[in-house]
């Protein structure tokens, strides 16, 4: 072979050459990319996330599966992400996922949730913000170290959050009045609380309240602190005026609760959820204790039309106690009807009165029972007396009375039986009736016959006179003649005054029914007072005039 040959031989042959490493191209770096972003996204959501819970609502209204937010202090904590339907169609179970931080407090077994959207209610307008950014959960940490994963919302949002700063406290009393929760609370007519929540008693004899007062206000209730209903108005009419009282307007519409210590003796502070009685106003807050009560009962022989039980029991002023009960008897023996009153009065209220100058009265040696008995002895005694002109109320007023005849007094029996008189009005009108009464009795016709006949008579002796100055007329003087007819006039003038038909007899007759009907009158008119006390200053209402 020669050189040509093996020149062809050896390019005929090919040559093996090793391959380069296979190399990605740059289209793929972009899902790498994208996938190392989501697992991260995936990662730090699932590093974030925190313990799921479920809440119960009555309904699901302005709620939406991702999208509402839970809130706390306007801070996103968590969103719903599931809305379902109770096995029962009760209510419905809102899932919540909630963030990592917020797994401290808000599953704790008093966290408290609630829908926030717009509400009028007694506290005011809430929520208007939700109109643009629709509806969410609002929440509220618990302290609890239970924790649970289930929780009941709340239909409305709480008063009260934990994180303000007061103390609540617990109110006793016998009805709600007009109080609602978000109620005010006032001291010095400065609102320094609310009502959070009230509740029946399980006997059903009251209600019990929880108030919370803000800091730093709370430092002004104390021990020796009264508390009472602010609502409404509180007008009283004495003998300055009307006098008309409110903490303010809003407590007129929604009610209100105010606190006080009588002479600003708050006393040491009172601590959370100490317990306070809630009365009905300002001025039976304020009043002493009454001590020891007495029971009496009084039976009064007269008409009791406005009195009526919690009217007061009073000696010379000073209230003393307040009607219970009134009731209708038949005394079997009298053979009348008869109205017994029972009242409950506080002998001690006269002994606080009684103090001057911050002496207390010494301690009597003779017991209730003893001394009641010697002030009867001394002329003791009830009496119904009107105490409101303008409405028709009447009260019960002790007084003495020395010229009533003496009563025993059985103290031993329970209650005790309290003398009775009978009112002033009673009295005027029984006068009148018997006044009415003896002028009827005069017989008037009687009267008026006999001086007819002693006219007549006198009528004759006048004419024999006559006929006796006619025989002797010129022995009679001038003078004595001029008198007989002067005489003679005045007896004609008497007769024609006092005959039958005459003016002078018709007159007397109109006066006589007149004063007749007047009696009458009296009478009706005493009635009519007695019933209607109030038409001395407004007058008599007039009937509509049919046309």
């Amino acid at each position: 072979m020669n050189d040509d040959d093996k020149h062809d031989a050896a390019a005929a042959t090919p040559e093996v050459v090793r391959r380069r490493d296979w190399l990605p191209s740059l289209i793929w770096l972009i899902p790498i990319v994208a996938a190392l972003v989501g697992i991260t996204l995936v990662a730090k959501i699932l590093w974030n996330r925190g313990p799921e819970i479920v809440l119960s609502f009555n309904t699901a209204e302005g709620l939406e599966a991702g999208k509402t937010a839970v809130k706390y202090k306007d801070v996103q904590i968590g969103t719903v992400h599931e809305i379902r339907l109770a096995r029962d169609r009760s209510h419905v179970r809102v899932s919540v996922q909630l963030d990592k931080d917020a797994a401290e407090g808000f599953t704790a077994r008093d966290a408290r949730y609630w829908v926030v959207r717009p509400r009028l209610d007694t506290s005011g307008i809430s929520g208007l913000g939700t109109l643009l950014s629709g509806a969410y959960i609002g929440a509220d940490a618990g302290t609890a170290e239970e924790k649970t994963d289930e929780f009941t919302g709340l239909e409305a949002p709480p008063i009260v959050t934990r994180d303000l700063s007061g103390r609540q406290y617990t109110l006793r009393a016998k009805d709600v009045g007009s109080l609602d929760i978000g109620s005010p609370v006032y001291f010095r007519r400065i609102k320094v609380g609310q009502i959070a929540s009230y509740e029946l008693d399980g006997d059903g004899r009251g209600v019990t309240l929880r108030v919370f007062v803000n800091a730093p206000y709370d430092k002004f209730v104390g021990v020796n602190t009264r508390f009472w209903h602010a609502s409404g108005l509180d007008v009283q009419l004495g003998a300055s005026g009307v006098t008309l009282r409110t903490q303010s307007l809003a407590t007129i519409l929604l009610g209100g609760v105010a606190f006080a210590a009588p002479e600003d003796a708050n006393g040491p502070a009172a601590p959370e959820n100490a317990t306070f009685a809630l009365a009905d106003d300002e001025t039976a807050a304020m009043k002493e204790p009454d001590g020891p009560s007495q029971t009496l009962l009084m039976y009064f022989n007269q008409s009791v039309r406005g009195l009526s039980p919690g009217a007061p029991v009073d000696f010379r002023g000073v209230v003393i106690g307040e009607v219970k009960s009134i009731g209708v008897q038949f005394d079997r023996d009298e053979r009348q009807f008869l109205m017994p009153v029972l009242a409950t009065v506080y002998p001690d209220r006269l002994r606080r009165a009684s103090v001057v100058q911050g002496v207390a009265p010494s301690e009597s040696k003779y017991t209730q029972e003893e001394r009641l008995r010697f002030l009867i002895g001394r002329g003791l005694r009830a009496q119904l007396r009107t105490g409101n002109l303008l409405t028709g109320q009447a009260y019960v007023a002790l007084d003495f009375f020395p010229k009533e005849k003496p009563v025993k007094v059985d103290t031993a029996q329970n209650p005790i039986e309290l003398p009775t008189v009978q009112n002033s009005l009673d009295e005027i009108q029984s006068q009148v009736q018997e006044i009415a009464s003896k002028i009827n009795k005069i017989p008037f016709e009687e009267i008026s016959a006999d001086l007819r006949r002693t006219m007549k008579s006198l009528d004759r002796t006048l004419t024999t006179a006559e006929a006796t100055v006619a025989r002797i007329n010129n022995d009679v003087t001038p003078e004595l003649a001029a008198a007989m007819k002067d005489a003679r006039r005045t007896i004609d003038s008497a007769g024609r005054t006092l005959a039958e038909d005459s003016p002078l007899q018709q007159d007397l007759r109109q006066t006589l029914q007149e004063l007749t009907r007047a009696a009458g009158s009296i009478r009706v008119l005493t009635d009519y007072l007695e019933r209607h006390p109030e038409s001395l200053l407004r007058g008599k209402p007039q009937d509509d005039k049919k046309p």
